[in-house]
């Protein structure tokens, strides 16, 4: 009875002062979406900064006569050597064994009007190390050149390009992070002002209330209850925008983005879950932590 009575009073106040409520409503819809906008296109670049430092890796080149440095060529057991040097580095995900004789095959795919005019095939065996994370690379460049093992001609890990690229990262994992932070807080003031201004309209109905005897959770939960409504209908309105975002804008936007099958999004579902989740907590918690000023008549 009283939860009925409750709900029939939020109802009448929604109805009463229309205008606050939207404005409250349209507050909530414009905070939740920016905040899921910036989640969704956040998660993307954490992922796709994430699959270009995947792309970093460590070539192990081995002797051949023509290389720089080198007499002779490597034996296949100084090959089996190093693997399993790489193998034991916790910072190795995974190797790759290339031949000289497959190193050619590839680069006659790249660029055959060279390859055709070599007397001999100049590659040398090598080995494409995969770091668990691309600011390993580094690393295990360091580590296997420090080791100096017999039949290693040179060790690369990608040199000044893959510094930029984990520096780029870097920066843009951190603005991305404060970013979310900085519109989570912002959003959570502007709902809490809006919804304060709409109580302070009403304060007198509230003073009313409590003079002729009314409890405080009596008070307060027609208020929560029409914070929770505004809450609810402006998380739906924000995930409405981003499925038709999502729908119209995004294929276009990302058909221009080489970004690899594993750069991806946080799931939409997730994202319109917690879009709703702190619509409702933000409204009711700024109903309820304002109302409790009026509250002591």
């Amino acid at each position: 009875m009283r939860l009925r009575m409750i709900g029939t009073e939020a109802l009448r106040s929604v109805r009463a002062s229309m205008s606050t409520t939207v404005a409250a409503t349209m507050t909530v819809l414009i905070g939740m979406f920016l905040l899921g906008l910036s989640i969704a296109l956040g998660s993307w670049v954490l992922s796709y900064s994430n699959h270009v430092k995947s792309e970093i890796h460590v070539k192990v080149y081995y002797c051949t006569p023509a290389g720089v440095g080198c007499t002779r060529e490597v034996k296949p057991t100084e090959i089996n050597a190093v693997a399993r040097k790489l193998r034991a580095m916790p910072e190795v995900k995974s190797i790759e064994f290339i031949s000289k004789q497959e190193a050619l095959r590839i680069e006659h795919k790249k660029y055959p009007e060279l390859v055709d005019s070599l007397p001999y095939n100049p590659y040398p065996h090598s080995h494409e190390v995969t770091p668990t994370k691309g600011e390993y690379a580094k690393v295990i460049r360091e580590r296997l050149t420090s080791a100096k093992p017999p039949g290693v001609e040179k060790v690369k890990d990608g040199g000044e390009t893959a510094s930029r690229v984990i520096r780029v990262g870097k920066i843009v994992e951190t603005v991305f992070l404060v970013g979310v932070i900085l519109l989570l807080v912002a959003s959570t003031l502007l709902i809490g002002n809006t919804i304060r201004l709409a109580i302070f309209a009403r304060r007198r109905e509230i003073e009313v209330m409590k003079l002729v005897g009314a409890s405080n959770w009596f008070v307060r939960g027609p208020f929560m209850l029409e914070g929770l409504l505004c809450g609810l209908a402006g998380s739906l309105g924000a995930v409405l925008l981003l499925v038709i975002g999502k729908k119209f804008a995004l294929g276009p936007i990302l058909g221009h983005v080489d970004s690899g099958d594993d750069a991806h999004a946080i799931a939409f579902e997730l994202n319109a879950l917690i879009i709703v989740g702190m619509g409702l907590l933000l409204a009711a918690a700024g109903s309820g932590l304002t109302v409790r000023r009026f509250l002591k008549v």
